[in-house]
């Protein structure tokens, strides 16, 4: 009974990506689509990722404006220099990939529901502020590392498929940090 234990936790934590991935897109604090049946197209792909980066990068700002907290703000600095750098990569992906010459990914302009998170971060301070940020950023880079796990697995433009790989440490790095920042701000 002791050794069907562990390998009962172990079975339930594999299927936990694919059941996160497969969950539906309810959640109004989420950032971009959810990935369904395991596998996410190239258009997509190339539509979410301009968006989502986008909204790390204008909420960590606000973040370093309006935080009170250490940590929060230098949270919020390293996902400004990290997505910066991703929107960097995605378009020399863009440039060099085999099927994405036809598709024009979404410019720099949010999305209504990103707008829409943006502006309650806009309307929140102190511990508040903190608390939206990092729920925002938590459920945003869950999905992040979903969509790129995803993409990475099953897309079908290997320029594409490869900055998903190259960028998918980064996006699990950022996923612990604001797991760890949660619990710090409980």
């Amino acid at each position: 009974m002791k050794t069907l234990l562990p390998l009962v936790a172990v079975a339930l934590l594999a299927g936990a990506p694919a059941a996160v991935a497969q969950s539906d897109d309810s959640n109004t604090d989420a950032v971009g689509p959810m990935v369904t049946d395991n596998k996410v197209d190239t258009q997509t792909f190339v539509a979410t990722v301009p968006n989502a980066n986008e909204f790390e990068i204008q909420s960590s700002k606000l973040a370093e404006e309006k935080s009170a907290s250490a940590d929060v703000k230098a949270f919020a600095g390293q996902m400004i220099k990290d997505h910066a750098k991703v929107a960097e990569d995605f378009k020399a992906a863009m440039s060099q990939g085999q099927t994405t010459a036809s598709i024009k990914p979404a410019g720099p302009a949010l999305q209504p529901k990103e707008q829409q998170m943006l502006d309650e971060l806009k309307g929140a301070s102190g511990k508040e502020f903190d608390a939206k940020y990092i729920k925002m950023q938590t459920d945003a880079h869950r999905q992040a590392v979903a969509l790129f796990s995803t993409y990475a697995n099953s897309g079908d433009d290997p320029t594409m498929k490869e900055f998903a790989k190259k960028t998918l440490p980064v996006l699990k790095t950022h996923e612990k940090h604001v797991k760890e920042l949660a619990v710090a701000h409980q």
